[in-house]
């Protein structure tokens, strides 16, 4: 049991789901590393009296099939113990109801010698001594689950106290991830409030709804019924990432992710199960990476969505798939098109473009655009016998075009977007006062002269900097 597959996070978030439940609103996470290290999560949830703790420490203290509250993230009664005795060989739980504080401790070492599972009560001074005891028993209730012998967080040989630490850090992201939606409820007084050693767990929105620069697109909410009980659907785009800053593209998964962070995000009672996968109705691709689908199921469809002991993972059920495969192909195709923005703006009409976009054999092909006026520019500046040379470079550029590369880069997260940057300023500058120079002759009017110096590229790409850029020219 030991070995079911609990990580270190989602170990955590499992003790957090029990705290929820028993509709804490405050969660503290405390870790020491050093002498007798331990990791405590204490809750200030409505508590458990003596009898009720010890049912609590039973494996299997629940049946799956039972029906549970609304906000219960619970499942089979295996949680709280399984995640617990996967990090570590011993675990208390101390919980404070009615004014009466109890306790009661699996140590596995104890479990081996005795051969036997004893389970170990302690005294009220014994409680007061475990670490945090004394808090909990000056709170006015709430429950302290403790892991003491921490044989399993440091398997990997580093030291203890740096495998803590690391281990915490990880979890703070999974937690932010995990809880986003509970954890943003907290300003409107309800939700909950989460800490790790007082620092406190900013939600973490995969779908960037607080992005300040551009927002996602939110598509029409869908809600299906299954068994009479609701599944409801909202799928997001996320903006295209040339919108996004770096610490926005953290958030939706970074460079190295954000391929891997697309498809369904499904949520039970308002808690991220699992998230990262179409469920196997479509594939994962470079042109949907921005879709995110957030799918939120009650915990009366458990047993459809088979869920696991470590509600780390769902499977939808065959009654839903064909909705979610017809809400795919709608989301699929908007996300394609927020992708590939820049590809759109080749039709645009009345742009004009360095390179044309045609359908040849069922495919297509790309070519330098000769009626381009900066093109058009270098060849009346040619001495007539040179312009051949023009041609000869710019079909050789054409043809030369490492297109295979280019796929494999943009398959890639870590590629380069084109350069609009402020340190490109000077090279931008240089090419529309090429540009102007060379336009003036054939549009002597200002306003038609700049009507259509924005309609070319790369400028229509920017009007604004454009327009900046094409002032301060004007000012000289």
């Amino acid at each position: 049991m030991r070995a079911i597959g609990y990580s270190f996070e989602t170990a955590i978030a499992d003790i957090i789901d029990n705290s929820i439940s028993a509709e804490a609103t405050e969660v503290s996470i405390r870790f020491w590393p050093y002498d007798s290290p331990y990791v405590a999560i204490i809750d200030n949830g409505h508590g458990m009296i003596s009898e009720g703790l010890v049912d609590a420490m039973r494996h299997g203290s629940r049946n799956p099939l039972d029906e549970r509250g609304p906000n219960d993230l619970g499942r089979f009664g295996l949680g709280m113990k399984t995640a617990s005795l996967s990090q570590c060989r011993r675990l208390t739980v101390a919980s404070k109801r009615d004014g009466q504080t109890s306790a009661w401790c699996w140590d596995l070492d104890t479990v081996a010698e005795r051969q036997n599972w004893i389970l170990l009560g302690l005294s009220e001074e014994q409680i007061r001594s475990l670490p945090h005891g004394e808090e909990l028993s000056s709170a006015k209730q709430g429950t302290l689950v403790l892991w003491q012998k921490l044989d399993r967080i440091a398997s990997d040989g580093h030291p203890l106290d740096q495998a803590i630490e690391t281990k915490i850090d990880d979890a703070r992201k999974h937690l932010a991830l995990v809880f986003h939606r509970l954890l943003a409820r907290r300003s409107g007084g309800a939700g909950v409030n989460l800490c790790i050693n007082n620092v406190q767990v900013e939600p973490l929105d995969p779908y960037l709804r607080g992005n300040k620069t551009a927002r996602p697109q939110e598509l029409p909410i869908e809600e299906f019924f299954i068994e009479r009980q609701p599944v409801t659907v909202t799928p997001y785009i996320l903006p295209h990432i040339s919108k996004l800053t770096r610490k926005e593209m953290d958030l939706a998964g970074g460079e190295d992710g954000l391929r891997k962070s697309q498809g369904f995000y499904i949520y039970r009672n308002q808690r991220l199960i699992c998230w990262g996968s179409w469920a196997r109705l479509t594939r994962q691709e470079e042109l949907t990476k921005l879709a995110r689908v957030q799918v939120d199921i009650p915990n009366t469809l458990d047993h459809l969505w088979t869920l696991d002991i470590k509600k780390s993972s769902a499977t939808p059920p065959e009654s839903l798939k064909q909705n979610l495969k017809r809400i795919i192909e709608r989301i699929v195709e908007r996300s394609r098109t927020v992708y590939t923005y820049r590809g759109k703006k080749i039709a645009m009409h009345g742009v004009t473009h360095i390179w044309e976009r045609s359908s040849v054999r069922g495919g297509y092909a790309y070519s330098l655009n000769g009626a381009h006026p900066l093109v058009a520019a270098v060849r009346e500046a040619l001495p007539e016998k040179s312009t051949q040379l023009l041609d000869d470079l710019l079909s050789l550029i054409q043809t030369c075009f490492p297109f295979d590369l280019l796929y494999v880069d943009m398959a890639s997260d870590n590629r380069a977007e084109n350069h609009t940057d402020e340190e490109d300023d000077e090279d931008f500058a240089d090419s529309l006062a090429r540009l102007v120079e060379f336009l003036k002759p054939r549009y002597p009017d200002d306003d038609e002269l700049q009507k259509a110096l924005y309609s070319i590229e790369p400028f229509a790409r920017d009007r604004e900097r454009a327009a900046r850029v094409y002032a301060e020219l004007s000012k000289r």
